[in-house]
């Protein structure tokens, strides 16, 4: 198991807040490509999904969404929402094969050790049909640590992401970088990835 409990608790502690921050009225612009290349009524797999703000859209969208956390606070969260089959689970029990159009990780897998990643990639590669969609991601930098509220972070080069991915056999279509203030109220530069299976 790689979760880090200290992480958890912070999730289910701040459940209620990072649903506030993270509340939008419309889809980003990648959640908006990401759902534009998911075939209608796709099955889509939000893979911590937090308190449920991206499966909402998704579900709005017309497709069939399972999403999962680690964070018991934010599972009920998004099991709340009409259409999301909600289940807490890690990213060690994805164990499907080929069921998925779409998964997406929105700065989830920055959770897990940089030891870990490679396997949960080949993982989500494995859950998906062939030429799925997949979204990542991840903080940019160096190393692993703690950000300010104790949340464990593994930080990644854009040379490093693409070249796991490569190795878990997806194709990367387009990386976008940015920056912007987390829960911790620290800015942070982040890159996204679009990619396929």
């Amino acid at each position: 198991m790689t979760i880090d409990p200290e992480t958890i608790r912070i999730y289910d502690a701040q459940a209620d807040e990072y649903a506030r921050v993270t509340a939008s009225d419309q889809p980003d612009p990648f959640l908006q490509s990401f759902m534009d290349a998911v075939p209608a009524g796709g099955q889509v797999l939000d893979l911590g999904c937090g308190p449920g703000n991206f499966a909402r859209h998704m579900v709005r969208a017309g497709l069939h969404v399972t999403a999962v956390d680690a964070s018991a606070e934010m599972v009920a969260r998004a099991g709340q929402i009409d259409g999301v089959t909600a289940r807490q689970a890690t990213f060690d029990d994805l164990t499907d094969t080929a069921i998925y159009h779409g998964v997406w990780a929105n700065f989830s897998l920055l959770h897990a050790p940089r030891a870990a990643m490679p396997r949960h990639l080949a993982a989500i590669h494995h859950a998906l049909k062939p030429k799925g969609r997949f979204h990542l991601a991840l903080k940019t930098g160096m190393g692993e640590k703690r950000d300010r509220l104790g949340r464990f972070y593994t930080y990644y080069t854009p040379e490093e992401v693409s070249s796991l991915l490569a190795a878990a056999g997806f194709t990367v279509t387009k990386i976008t970088p940015g920056r912007d203030k987390g829960l911790d109220g620290a800015e942070s530069d982040w890159i996204s990835v679009a990619s396929h299976a």
